[in-house]
């Protein structure tokens, strides 16, 4: 218990001093914004490159679309220098549309696709904490002891992982075999796990199975969570499978792109209002 109250407590500490370098490194890019010059609305009117960013967005004719993106396929539409792996290309004909967020080539699952920057700046900032959920395949099953500690947050690199969601299943999930298998070794079981995070750090869920001792295997994205009352799943898609946002998914991208717009305003307001003062004194 002794151990489990010092680990908890040096865990604290960790995610304190991550939050606080979090902001000053927060606060030192929100200067430099406001250092940057605006630019000139061609009816004259002072525009920054938010407002127009806000703009295009709001347009009507935007595209979201949901892909199960296949093992060994990288999540961009370009081939990479040097590398034979398969790219959207081949699976996406849609125009304009370019990945928000990304799954490592030997991940699998859900990616959404879109030509929407706020929407994408928005999904992937960690700052909004929307929740991605993964069913992870990992070697031996974990003890309650490695549970608890990726629940609590890991340290990867030097920084402490935000508290996750972590569910031990009793049964593996109903997914399509992969393809090529992944590698067993004799007389060595493996589990499942659900694991929900709000931050997307670099390979991130295969690094904190790892560090409690459970490597992963597989790894399949199923959901991420748009809003409080709306999740944006696969459905009934299979590997290499494209669908559109449906409509309650639709009506979630209005909110959140609206709630981004009104505090780009606000914080604009604020600025000009800051200015204004500085100007007068």
């Amino acid at each position: 218990m002794t151990n489990k109250s010092s680990r908890i407590k040096q865990n604290t500490e960790l995610r304190q001093r991550n939050v606080a370098q979090r902001k000053s490194r927060i606060a030192q890019k929100t200067k430099a914004k406001h250092k940057t010059k605006k630019r000139v609305h061609s009816a004259g009117q002072a525009k920054s490159y938010k407002d127009l960013i806000v703009k295009k967005s709001c347009l009507t004719d935007t595209q979201y679309y949901v892909f199960w993106k296949p093992y060994d396929v990288l999540s961009q539409f370009t081939s990479a220098a040097g590398s034979s792996a398969d790219t959207l290309a081949s699976y996406v004909k849609v125009k304009d549309i370019y990945p928000v967020g990304r799954l490592d080539r030997d991940s699998e699952g859900l990616l959404i696709l879109s030509d929407d920057g706020l929407f994408q700046h928005k999904l992937c900032d960690p700052r909004f904490e929307h929740w991605r959920t993964y069913l992870v395949q990992v070697e031996r099953k974990p003890d309650e002891n490695a549970l608890e500690k990726l629940r609590l947050g890991v340290v990867i690199k030097g920084q402490l992982t935000r508290p996750a969601h972590v569910e031990l299943l009793e049964e593996a999930p109903d997914l399509p075999v992969r393809h090529p298998p992944i590698r067993k070794r004799k007389n060595i079981e493996t589990a499942w796990l659900r694991l929900s995070l709000s931050e997307g750090m670099n390979r991130q869920v295969r690094r904190m199975t790892a560090a409690v001792g459970y490597p992963t295997l597989r790894l399949v994205r199923e959901s991420i969570r748009l809003s409080s009352k709306v999740l944006i799943t696969l459905n009934d898609l299979e590997p290499g499978q494209l669908r559109v946002f449906n409509q309650s998914e639709l009506a979630a991208v209005n909110v959140v792109k609206n709630r981004q717009a009104q505090r780009t305003i606000r914080r604009q307001g604020k600025s000009t209002t800051q200015q204004k003062r500085t100007y007068n004194e």
